[in-house]
């Protein structure tokens, strides 16, 4: 795919957001969902294995995927790594991301749960492609076909869109007081938020809506539910923001004690909106979790926001939006699009040189660049992988903004 091609893979998604912010007034929600949803129960132990996979040997290979329903777990996929790994020590970290979301329910809990493993060694047709000097340009190439998109904005200070940044919080907060705080005990591990904004000249000024659903031991009333978790929707949302009382639906039909994979089989990979921007920008469609960094899925799309996210914070945009694509076993990227939304400071042409300049996008230039050869993964597996802070050992390396001197001496 050239980069021509690229541009007009990515011209009908850019129209509608284009549109999208031509819109100075309007409203835009999205959702989140807990670490206990079914399905990020199995983004949690996929990227567990990739993790562990890490720990013995930074060039691992892992592509897996996890099924969780009622008393049972499912892991296959194909790995490439050391030969000591066991199917009992994926089956461990299986169990130990388990128990540490919460599940100690009938129906499905850590230490009782039936675990099947069926990984197998990655396909050596694959791998030609992505090892150095086998690849079409001799070097090493992608892991796969695709574009992947990155999104920054100012909405809020970690440069996301408000309304999943907001329902990402509440649904942390309620993690953290259903472990360690007051609600231990008295909620389960299985929960979704969704924060609705009112924009008003293309800036969030207040929340319309809020709901939150969350799963619940027997005994407690919806009342009780609501008077739970009010308190934790009114410390995320700014002074003055709450909806009114009749737009803050919590548990509203009623009773939520049946949750998780009990309630619903979960699948790695089906939250791809909830783990990036919730819906403000364009995906390209590939999940994150249980991949390692050759696949670009991943990889790129880390890339691809930490690129917006520093063209943000230097003051070059209000908002931006970066594609990039790439075919497998070919090093550069054959697409690379940038877009303010009409509120650059500098052309968006400019912008790509600066980048390009700076960081090298061959997959193997953006593992090294970002250090993404680390056990860094499972911790990204629930509340966004983007809006985090970066971690002293490496991990949420894309969200720093050290490239913003650079892209200053640039640009001016």
């Amino acid at each position: 795919m050239s980069q021509l091609q690229g541009q007009a893979a990515v011209k009908e998604q850019d129209t509608a957001l284009n549109a999208q912010h031509d819109l100075k007034d309007y409203i835009f929600t999205s959702e989140s969902v807990s670490e206990g949803h079914p399905d990020k129960v199995c983004d949690r132990i996929s990227d567990a294995v990739v993790d562990l996979y890490f720990k013995q040997d930074a060039y691992s290979r892992v592509a897996c995927e996890t099924l969780v329903t009622t008393d049972k777990v499912v892991i296959a996929g194909e790995t490439r790594g050391p030969d000591s790994i066991t199917k009992d020590d994926i089956e461990r970290v299986a169990r130990e991301a388990i128990k540490d979301i919460g599940y100690e329910q009938e129906g499905f809990h850590w230490k009782t749960a039936d675990v099947e493993v069926l990984l197998h060694k990655q396909s050596v047709d694959i791998a030609q492609g992505v090892d150095k000097g086998t690849g079409i340009d001799k070097e090493e190439g992608a892991g796969d076909q695709g574009i992947m998109f990155g999104y920054a904005t100012r909405e809020t200070d970690v440069l996301m869109p408000a309304p999943i940044h907001f329902s990402h919080e509440i649904l942390r907060l309620l993690a953290d007081a259903r472990k360690n705080g007051p609600l231990k005990g008295k909620i389960e591990p299985d929960s979704k938020s969704q924060v609705t904004l009112e924009y008003k000249d293309d800036k969030p000024v207040r929340a319309t809506s809020v709901v939150v659903s969350t799963q619940h031991t027997d005994g407690l009333s919806q009342e009780d539910i609501k008077e739970m978790v009010r308190p934790y929707i009114e410390q995320v949302l700014p002074e003055g923001w709450m909806p009114p009382e009749e737009e803050i639906y919590i548990n509203p039909t009623g009773r939520f004690v049946i949750g998780g994979p009990v309630g619903d089989c979960g699948l790695t990979g089906r939250k791809i909106i909830v783990d990036t921007y919730g819906g403000a920008a364009p995906h390209g469609g590939g999940a994150f979790s249980g991949k390692d960094p050759t696949k670009v899925d991943r990889s790129a799309a880390y890339a691809a926001r930490y690129l917006a996210k520093n063209v943000v914070a230097a003051g070059y945009a209000e908002g931006c939006t970066i594609q990039l694509a790439y075919a497998i076993g070919v090093s550069k990227p054959l697409g690379f699009y940038v877009n303010t939304h009409g509120t650059g400071t500098v052309p968006e042409g400019e912008i790509i040189k600066a980048l390009q300049k700076l960081v090298d996008l061959s997959p193997r230039g953006i593992r090294d660049h970002l250090n993404l050869h680390r056990p860094v993964y499972e911790r990204t597996a629930a509340y966004g992988h983007f809006g985090r802070t970066p971690d002293a050992d490496g991990g949420f390396s894309w969200e720093k903004t050290d490239l913003i001197n650079d892209l200053q001496q640039i640009l001016g």
